[in-house]
């Protein structure tokens, strides 16, 4: 079965997350994606860890082989002028371009949209950065953390009586390129129905600033600026994580959300106190609300005592939205995410086996399929060279002798 993207063609010359994950999910639909990068200037996501039996090393990282699988790999020394040559050969190959770069250096490398339209008028190119590629913070450098940011979050997650700590990880570099990739789709639809390529400027603040939408109206209807609250709810009560027994030095905790006045009653009953299901103090999500600190204290005793599996497992079978707040390890066995092919292992010649995420989305007609592992440096030079771009073997050897293709 073909994929939905058979055909298409990708020079992805992005880094990290916030682009490569863009060119992952067209790989895994059928995109011939080619990787630039350079073993002059190591790419940041080879040496972030998870690292293959713990060892850190350029070709020994989980999380650019799950950001990675499906594509080839060039190297290319975009610092020399041969190698910007090449670099536009491959850009001339392509439908789609990605890159990731600080806003102005794909224009001093004369690899800017501007500079490669003329060559190619039907050419995508997606510019993903923190604050776009124009205006007075556009030279803004930094990754996610920065971007959650600028866009409010690192104000906004924590406890009211102490210091912000900011969502987990680079929060902008996991949700901005799920809105990429529905522009990169759009763009390539307009295309197909006018032949007419386009420049892409995204940035990672502002699709930040969009998933905050509710708190922005709020504040500019009411004037109220969006404040942290802990795991309170403004609308729901209970709702919180709750420490559990212990499971050897790990703490344990589960979540729990009430939003009912249904989901009320069965937690009540769960928790051996159903004569607070028609208690008047908590009749209503908003006298709930008002009285959060002492459910959530009737709450906490309850979980104290029990497993988080068998609190997730009381609450869920009564109706009551659950979880245990998930480790690695959790994640990793979870009977919900193998029934659905979530993690894939792929023959790997290195470690044997690579164990990547598989693809994002789910499609009936022509499912996405990881067809490799990600690639070591410079693995597929020679085949990009010489077959998607026709290069013959002594150029292909010029080029090596002058030390491109590093």
């Amino acid at each position: 079965m073909t994929g939905a993207l058979d055909g298409l063609k990708v020079a992805d010359f992005s880094w990290v997350v916030a682009g490569p994950v863009v060119g992952r999910a067209l790989a895994d639909f059928g995109a011939t994606v080619v990787r630039v990068e350079s073993s002059t200037r190591i790419e940041t996501a080879r040496m972030m860890q998870p690292f293959y039996d713990g060892k850190p090393g350029a070709e020994n990282s989980a999380l650019y082989g799950t950001c990675n699988a499906g594509k080839l790999g060039l190297t290319l020394d975009l610092k020399q002028p041969e190698g910007q040559a090449v670099a536009r050969d491959l850009i001339r190959w392509a439908d789609v371009v990605v890159e990731s770069f600080s806003p102005g250096q794909m224009a001093r490398w004369g690899l800017d949209y501007d500079s490669v339209q003329p060559q190619n008028p039907s050419v995508i190119m997606v510019s993903t950065s923190l604050m776009g590629q124009t205006g007075p913070a556009a030279k803004l450098a930094g990754y996610g953390n920065i971007g959650a940011s600028a866009s409010g979050y690192q104000d906004l997650v924590g406890w009211p009586d102490r210091p912000p700590i900011g969502p987990f990880g680079p929060y902008t570099d996991y949700v901005g390129p799920r809105f990429s990739l529905v522009l990169l789709l759009a763009a390539l639809d307009r295309r197909r129905l006018t032949g007419l390529g386009c420049h892409l400027d995204v940035a990672q603040s502002e699709i930040g600033v969009f998933l905050l939408s509710p708190q922005l109206a709020e504040y500019f209807d009411r004037g109220t600026v969006a404040a942290r609250r802990g795991n309170d709810d403004e609308r729901f009560a209970p709702h919180g994580v709750f420490g559990c027994l212990p499971e050897g030095d790990e703490d344990r905790f589960v979540a729990v959300a009430v939003t009912s006045d249904a989901q009320w009653r069965a937690l009540a009953a769960e928790l051996g106190r159903p004569e607070l299901a028609d208690d008047p103090r908590y009749a209503t999500a908003a006298a709930r609300v008002a009285a959060g600190g002492e459910l959530a204290d009737l709450v906490a005793a309850w979980t104290a005592g029990q497993r988080a599996a068998d609190v997730e497992a009381r609450l869920q079978r009564c109706g009551v939205p659950a979880h245990v707040a998930a480790s690695s390890a959790d994640w990793s066995r979870d009977a919900q995410l193998a029934h659905r092919g979530h993690l894939r292992a792929l023959p790997d010649e290195q470690f044997g086996t690579a164990t990547v995420e598989g693809p994002r989305y789910l499609l009936s007609e022509t499912p996405g399929e990881v067809r490799r592992p990600a690639p070591r440096l410079g693995q597929d030079n020679e085949y990009v060279l010489r077959t998607l771009l026709g290069y013959d073997a002594a150029a292909c050897a010029r080029l090596a002798d002058a030390d491109v293709l590093t």
